[in-house]
């Protein structure tokens, strides 16, 4: 009798087990056929190849070895803190490899701290604006900034010259040909820069107009070398891309290994109730345009007014498109000529951020506002009040239980 009562307890105990096993198992969804070529769209086998950009011409480099010099050149660069003030700083303080190229603070920190959070470098070479508000229409021009702004790298155009000049003269010169003769101290005084201290750019004030061309030119040349570095900074598959490539074999078996039952009830809501789609489109999972959200500022903080000031800084910037530093045709350069410059829509707005890794990026917005995914998922659940511009969110209503699973969601999006 024992022993019967023993093996009909070990029965009831694989009998929960399976149960339990079962429960587990996700129920998997009947999509649509326009569901389900939106998740398809979604995925990253959807991501096309990079195309070049015209305003760099490493990037169109034909020649495999010369194109890998330029890569690695690049990469060299982006490590060396000697570009950076008092050799403390390098493009890596603010974009850390190990953090998906974001740094983990609220406001980024380089030589001082600025009122902006560090983007996520991933698949940033497939956005024709660079930056929260787009003041760069180019990683190179875009990597320009950094260096000589004071709270981030706070180096100057003549300190970039010379660092090439001293540690890679050779790789340099083989990719775009001779330095200037920076031992002339007098036509190249040290630390010159047009956007200094008063010392500094009266000293760049005494340069030649012809000597000015040739340092700026190197500084494009440092920033075109980095860019040929970060277009390989590409992201990789997720459990959410696993899933799609299941759900396209038609192998339900891989599907329910993939994802859970919350995660898809997220994806659906991301994909239909909660309208994240609408901004959050594309392999990308970002349309690379600039919306107002009524994030709030933070608190001391000055107002920021996104896009507004973004389309000024990139239309004046001598590293543009359209400058006398890029490789482009007046014709390739459309994103520019033909940029937005009026309406509503674009004060207090920035631009739409990836979602590849998000999970993994905290904090969030342009400024690190939100300290997780559910303090973001609240906000947009309530609708913003903006201080600048006008928000375009409305409340999305979104019950507690389907908040949790647009995050569970959100988080199948990061590197396996």
């Amino acid at each position: 009798m024992r022993k019967l009562v023993l093996v009909l307890a070990a029965l009831a105990m694989v009998a929960a087990a399976i149960i339990i096993t079962l429960a587990a198992v996700p129920e998997l969804p009947t999509w649509t056929p326009d569901q389900n070529a939106t998740l398809h769209s979604l995925a990253l086998g959807s991501l096309p190849p990079l195309t070049p950009n015209p305003s760099n011409a490493l990037t169109a480099q034909p020649d495999p070895e010369r194109s890998n010099a330029a890569i690695v050149l690049g990469s060299r660069f982006f490590v060396d803190p000697r570009f950076g003030k008092d050799g403390q700083v390098s493009c890596m303080t603010c974009h850390q490899p190990d953090r998906f190229f974001t740094d983990g603070r609220t406001l980024a920190q380089g030589a001082g701290v600025i009122t902006r959070h560090s983007m996520t470098l991933v698949g940033s070479s497939y956005s024709p604006w660079q930056t929260w508000d787009g003041k760069a229409d180019s990683q190179w021009s875009q990597a320009l900034g950094p260096l000589e702004n004071q709270g981030e790298m706070a180096g100057t155009r003549m300190q970039t010259a010379a660092v090439i000049a001293e540690f890679y003269r050779p790789e340099y010169e083989a990719l775009f040909g001779p330095l200037p003769a920076l031992t002339d101290t007098v036509r190249f005084p040290v630390n010159a820069t047009p956007l200094g201290d008063q010392t500094q750019r009266a000293a760049w004030a005494k340069m030649a107009p012809e000597d000015q061309t040739a340092i700026n030119r190197v500084a494009a040349n440092f920033g075109k070398a980095l860019e040929a570095y970060e277009r390989t900074i590409l992201p990789v598959p997720s459990r959410f891309d696993d899933y799609v490539a299941a759900l396209a074999a038609g192998d339900e078996g891989l599907q329910k290994q993939a994802m859970t039952g919350d995660e898809l009830a997220g994806l659906a809501l991301f994909i239909g109730k909660a309208h994240c789609i609408n901004c959050h489109n594309g392999p990308l999972l970002t349309n690379f345009e600039f919306h107002n959200t009524g994030v709030p500022p933070l608190p001391g903080m000055p107002l920021d007014y996104g896009r507004t000031e973004g389309i000024q800084r990139v239309q004046t910037d001598p590293f543009n498109c359209l400058g006398a530093y890029s490789d482009a045709s007046p014709d390739a350069c459309s994103q520019l000529r033909f940029i937005k410059l009026q309406g509503d829509t674009l004060p207090g707005a920035f631009k739409t951020p990836t979602l590849r890794n998000v999970a993994e990026t905290a904090p969030y917005m342009h400024a690190g506002q939100f300290a997780t995914l559910a303090d973001v998922l609240q906000h947009y659940n309530g609708g913003g009040f903006s201080v600048v511009g006008h928000s375009e969110l409305t409340p999305l209503h979104l019950t507690a239980t389907e908040l949790k699973q647009l995050e569970a969601f959100l988080r199948t999006l990061s590197t396996k």
